[in-house]
């Protein structure tokens, strides 16, 4: 398989071969940075961890080179903090099982520029058409980081460039930097991640790098599950201890809908329920 840049890092579940371990995947999550997959596509690892009949394979779009740094990275350049970077995604693959791991190494340009953006959909393309997917896990319309709109972006460009039939079934924009508990219930995706909490935590405290670096991720994320849970309904006892947000993007995928369009209606949504109480 040929890719645009030519620092892709691979890593496959048991040394298998690439086409198989593309072939064997059930639930996949596209992020944009190393540490995304394991902070927003939880419910997905969880999900196929420790089983043989549904597998988890991830997809890491850009190169690290920007991330925050301090204490014992601060000196760190960025060819070093790239290098450290892909060890740790490696280390979350394989602690989480995942079927592969693909690094592709992109710019972050590469995501949030438009006319820079067809090389990264090119490599999507050519991953999708092979793994073919139930379930797509990636960032969500409302996130408020430019890379990671960007990224969304591009999974939505490649999945409208795949035949039909080789679409996934499901696409779930999920939380990172923006939360989506404003979301009005009906439109929250629940995705109960309690059972994975240990995980979890475990794959967040790989990434030593942000962490040690000056972003408590690992505390910050499972703060956002816990609460999410609690905050879910107000007159109800939790029926999960940890929840993460989705907002379902399959509307796209099917063409029932355009991006603009279902960003529009969440809004406006959002906006009703809100004046509903001033009435």
């Amino acid at each position: 398989m040929q890719f645009s840049q030519s620092n892709v890092d691979l890593l496959t579940q048991g040394g298998v071969d690439l086409k198989a371990a593309l072939g064997m995947t059930t639930h996949l999550g596209i992020g944009a940075h190393h540490d995304d997959l394991e902070f927003m596509a939880l419910h997905g690892i969880g999900e196929c961890f420790e089983r043989n009949d549904q597998w988890f394979g991830g997809i890491t779009c850009t190169d690290g080179a920007g991330s925050s740094r301090s204490g014992k990275y601060a000196d760190f350049s960025d060819k070093e903090m790239q290098t450290v970077r892909i060890q740790e995604q490696r280390q979350a693959a394989e602690l989480g099982q995942y079927s592969f791991m693909a690094q592709l190494g992109h710019p972050s340009t590469h995501a949030k520029d438009p006319t820079q953006r067809p090389s990264l959909v090119q490599d999507l393309v050519a991953l999708l058409s092979e793994i073919q997917p139930g379930v797509i896990y990636t960032h969500n319309p409302f996130d408020k980081h430019a890379t990671h709109i960007g990224v969304m972006k591009a999974v939505l460009d490649a999945i409208a460039l795949l035949p039909a039939d080789q679409r996934p079934l499901r696409l779930l924009g999920c939380e990172v930097w923006r939360g989506l508990d404003w979301l009005n219930d009906e439109s929250k995706v629940l995705l109960d991640v309690s059972t994975h909490a240990k995980l979890g935590n475990q794959l967040s405290r790989i990434f030593d790098s942000q962490i040690a670096g000056g972003k408590r991720y690992d505390l910050a994320v499972e703060g956002r599950q816990l609460a999410n849970a609690t905050f879910l309904g107000s007159h109800k006892v939790d029926h999960a201890s940890q929840i993460t947000y989705a907002v379902d993007l399959t509307p796209i995928v099917t063409q029932e809908t355009s991006l603009e369009n279902l960003v529009k209606r969440h809004l406006s949504d959002f906006e009703h329920a809100v004046q509903a109480h001033y009435k």
